[in-house]
């Protein structure tokens, strides 16, 4: 159902090596680039018919703010592969918002997950539910 999701950014170079590093971690490339003039424009995916994420300066040319409870949430097949993406995101100068670990009961319907947030501070969780695998 969902296309992609944009976050803003104040630096678009910046933005690039972060995202270009992070989401390769997830096998996702860039797919879409518009140049500086128009914000910046970059969209990262992995195929064309599944969700992407897209990075751009603001139209309106203001300052690029993250969301106050906006959040974006990469699944993922492992609880490892949580682990291996919140630790990437820390490298590469994203803040923690929550440590990898089980939210609730483990079992079926287990939800592992992790946050953090970009060097906007656009809020990201990868997570995966079911049981340990």
């Amino acid at each position: 159902m969902i296309g992609y999701v944009t976050v803003g950014t104040n630096d678009i170079a910046k933005a690039r090596a972060f995202y270009d590093a992070l989401l390769a971690e997830l096998g996702a490339t860039r797919m879409m680039e518009f140049g500086d003039e128009l914000g910046g424009f970059t969209m990262w995916g992995a195929s064309w018919d599944k969700p992407a994420l897209a990075v751009t300066g603001p139209h309106d040319k203001q300052p690029a703010t993250a969301g106050n409870g906006n959040m974006t949430a990469f699944i993922l097949d492992t609880r490892a592969k949580v682990d291996a993406l919140h630790a990437k995101a820390l490298e590469l100068g994203g803040s923690d918002e929550g440590a990898p670990g089980l939210r609730g009961d483990d079992g079926p319907q287990a939800f592992y997950g992790a946050y953090f947030r970009d060097p906007e501070g656009n809020k990201f969780c990868a997570f995966r539910t079911g049981p340990a695998s």
